[in-house]
């Protein structure tokens, strides 16, 4: 099979995005620090009128120095003037650059923190539709391009019209017309040229960026799946699928430094020839007796002096443009939907045990593939309803409602009576609790993942939920105890010390609804029996919903739901379903049979 990149939707909408909503998008963060902005343009200001008046100053010096030729003749003032503009321009400039530096970071710092926020606050629907390492590799590259951004456009681009505005009234007011006439046709053709090359090459650094973004996204998908890789023999298979998206970029890298040696040459031909026609301008006025050496000397400093800054602007444009094409990314990140969001009057939900109440709620991921058809029942406040059925009915499906992850297409979730769209987001999630089925571990300390339940929590609490998830005697095995660190995902850890991880950190957060979403499936027979009775102690008096595998674990609970293909098929007591010789019996005696074989297995051992 051939592996094809091709760009998503969203990739092909931001490279839409117009040049200046997204530069005047910067402003709000520039403006945060006003203070400094004014006094670092106030530096700018005094930094270029230096630099400007430094080719007076020498111009009065080579004049007064050639009848005679004797520089101890010369004015020490002058000497000193020009010493002190040329000081007083570099002194500027470092001011300006101390004075920016914090305007620079906190803006990166404050523009990646709402990003940041904003990814956190879309819905998982986002979420399972990117790659981790592409929105990974677009906030990294638009942090480093807000810094590009906001210098160049702010401290470069200005400063050099200014100069260039100085410049040419200087010519105008003091020579024939024609310097400043050449100098203006020079400056336009100069900035068309790299107007209209610049916007092609820009195209030619989105496909590189959209190939690099699709080479990293491969890279850590496929190693936070090396054990999959490993299992399947399929090294050379990821490595040929990476190798042709790195060819992509490659060949889009090769074309963006080809076409930036042809902007480049066309130009410094532009400006040699503006140059060469100045002097020669020059020369002819000097030689007429109309214009003295100093004047001569005068117009080629100025020429010098146009000449950084002309350049400088050309690649300052280009460095813009490929900031911009970067920053996209990260800007349509902010843009993207917020699936869920509260409701104008949504009201904290109280931390204390209430009725649930799913209301003839249906729900799909996709339209085409409906996931809940009609779910109908009650958890009345502090009692325990167990969910169980074969993958794939909508069992996990409710917990992820529960969280808002998403919302039901149809009907409702109640609590107490109200919709649960009526209760802010955070407060909702803060008063449940979840076990889930895959637990996903921080790559830090065995501490850090179990207070991260809460994070304000003391050591003593701490250790009490790891002791209460049976976790004591197994850390007390490890070298470093709790400081040990879990690895990439809680790679280093087996499924049923994860799991138990999972269990203290649900019991530090103390909420007053908890989900059980398999919490067990992971544990061996014997530990599982020692954490099933704490389970149960621990939602005592809480209102639980417990999303079963294996039926023994939910024989105490005040009704058991099993679910078939998005609906309800039966309910009751785990004594009333037996009696019913339905579905949860036939479950009951497959498990019943499996539990049989396995023991006899490990006899025979």
């Amino acid at each position: 099979m051939t592996f094809r990149f091709r760009s998503s939707n969203f990739a092909e909408s931001r490279a839409e995005q117009p040049f200046w909503p997204t530069l005047l998008r910067f402003f709000p963060y520039l403006w945060a620090r006003r203070g400094r902005v004014v006094a670092a343009l106030l530096c700018l200001a005094g930094a270029k009128l230096a630099t400007v008046g430094l080719p007076l100053a020498l111009k009065v010096i080579i004049d007064d120095l050639a009848p005679s030729g004797q520089v101890l003749l010369l004015p020490i003032g002058l000497l000193l003037l020009y010493g002190l503009l040329r000081f007083a321009a570099a002194l500027f400039t470092e001011l300006r650059e101390i004075l920016f530096a914090r305007v620079t970071q906190e803006s990166i710092r404050r523009l990646a923190l709402e990003v940041f926020r904003h990814l956190h606050a879309l819905s998982l629907r986002f979420h399972l539709e990117r790659q981790t390492g592409g929105i990974s590799r677009d906030i990294e590259r638009g942090a480093h391009a807000i810094g590009t951004l906001i210098n160049y456009t702010l401290y470069s681009i200005l400063p050099t019209l200014v100069e260039i505005v100085l410049v040419l009234a200087i010519l105008i007011v003091r020579y024939d017309p024609v310097f400043a006439l050449i100098t203006f046709a020079s400056l336009v053709v100069y900035i068309v040229f790299t107007l209209t090359v610049s916007n092609w090459r820009i195209q030619i650094r989105r496909r590189v960026n959209e190939t690099d973004s699709a080479a990293n996204a491969h890279a850590i998908d496929s190693l936070m799946n090396y054990e999959t890789v490993k299992y399947f023999n399929n090294e050379d298979y990821e490595a040929r699928r990476y190798d042709q998206h790195l060819r992509q970029w490659a060949e889009a890298a090769t074309q963006s430094q080809v076409s930036l040696s042809f902007l480049n040459l066309g130009q410094q031909a532009i400006i040699v020839a503006g140059v060469t026609l100045i002097m020669w301008q020059a020369a002819k006025g000097v030689t007429e007796g109309v214009m003295s050496v100093g004047d001569l000397v005068l117009v080629n400093a100025f020429m010098m002096q146009l000449y950084m800054p002309l350049n400088f602007l050309g690649v300052v444009y280009r460095e813009i443009r490929q900031s911009l094409a970067d920053i996209e990314r990260m800007f349509a990140l902010l843009h993207a939907r917020q699936e869920i969001v509260d409701d104008p009057g949504a009201i904290p939900l109280e931390r204390r045990p209430q009725e649930i109440h799913f209301d003839d709620a249906h729900f799909a991921y996709d339209a085409k593939r409906p996931i809940l058809r009609g779910v109908e029942f009650r958890i009345p406040a502090g009692h325990t309803v167990a969910v169980v059925g074969a993958s794939g009915a909508g069992k996990s499906t409710l917990a992820r409602l529960l969280f808002r992850f998403y919302d039901v297409t149809a009907g409702s979730i109640r609590f107490d009576g109200r919709d649960i769209r009526g209760f802010a987001q955070s407060s909702l999630r803060a008063a449940i609790g979840i076990v889930p089925q895959d637990t996903v571990l921080f790559n830090d300390t065995l501490f850090y993942n179990i207070q991260y339940g809460n994070p304000g929590a003391s050591r003593e609490e701490v250790l009490l939920a790891a002791r209460a998830a049976q976790l004591d005697a197994f850390v007390a095995r490890l070298p470093e105890g709790y400081e040990t660190r879990v690895g990439e995902r809680g790679l280093k850890l087996s499924g049923g010390e994860k799991q138990r991880v999972a269990i203290a950190r649900a019991l530090l957060k103390n909420p007053a609804l908890l989900i059980f979403d398999e919490a067990t499936s992971a544990l061996d027979s014997r530990t599982e029996q020692a954490i099933q009775s704490q389970l149960e102690a621990v939602a005592q008096g809480r209102t639980t919903l417990v999303i079963a595998h294996r039926l023994s674990t939910i024989m105490n609970a005040d009704e058991i739901l099993v679910m078939e293909e998005g609906r309800i098929v039966e309910r009751g007591k785990h004594s009333e379903l037996l009696a019913k010789n339905g579905a949860y019996a036939q479950m009951w005696a497959l498990q019943k049979t499996e539990d049989k074989e396995w023991e006899s297995g490990a006899g025979n051992q």
